[in-house]
C-alpha cells in the first residue's frame, strides 16, 4: 500500500490576489516563498508557506464572489495548528480578522476557532489536546486495533 507523510499543500483559486495575499501574508503571517509565471509573465500561482513541509497554493483569477457553501460538494475547508491558541484569537482580533465560529471545544476535544479568507474558503484554526482523538488513533492504529469510533450529540446537518 501507497504511504504518505503529510498533506503537502492545499490549492485555492482566489477572485483578487493582492486582496488574498493581504489576508494571508500580511494578516495571517504566511509567507510568500515562490512565484510561477507562464511564458507571457502572466500570474500561474503564488506559493506559500505554512511549514517548512506544508504550503497553501494560490492561483489567480477565480470566478464568482464566494466559495461554496459547507454543505456543497467540494473541498470543504482547511486547518493549520497552533500551540496557543488563546494567543492566536488575540492576534486574529489585532489584525482585524473576525471569528465565523467562536472559540469551542470540538467533537475531537481540541479547542478550534473558524475564520474565512476574502473568498469565503474556511479556514479552521486547531489546538491540539495533549491526549487529542488524533493521538489516541494514531495509538490504536500502531497497536493494529480498531479505529476509534465516537458518537457526537451534534445534530446531522440540514438537508
Amino acid at each position: 500500500m501507497v504511504k504518505f507523510t503529510s498533506v503537502g499543500h492545499i490549492a485555492i483559486r482566489v477572485k483578487d490576489m493582492e486582496r488574498s495575499l493581504d489576508f494571508y501574508v500580511r494578516q495571517l503571517g504566511f509567507a510568500e516563498i515562490l512565484r510561477l509565471n507562464y511564458a507571457d509573465d502572466s500570474l500561474f500561482l503564488i506559493y506559500l508557506r505554512i511549514t517548512d513541509t506544508q504550503y497553501l497554493e494560490l492561483f489567480p483569477d477565480g470566478v464568482g464572489d464566494k466559495v461554496p457553501g459547507r454543505e456543497a460538494v467540494a473541498i470543504n475547508h482547511f486547518c493549520v495548528t497552533t500551540d496557543d491558541i488563546d494567543q492566536t484569537v488575540r492576534e486574529l482580533a489585532e489584525a482585524g480578522i473576525p471569528l465565523t465560529r467562536p472559540l469551542i471545544v470540538g467533537a475531537d476535544d481540541n479547542r478550534q476557532v473558524w475564520i474565512e479568507d476574502p473568498d469565503g474558503v474556511r479556514i479552521e484554526i486547531m489546538e491540539m489536546a495533549q491526549d487529542s482523538m488524533q493521538e489516541q488513533g494514531l495509538r490504536r492504529l500502531h497497536a493494529g486495533e480498531r479505529p476509534i469510533e465516537r458518537t457526537t450529540d451534534r445534530p446531522p446537518p440540514a438537508r
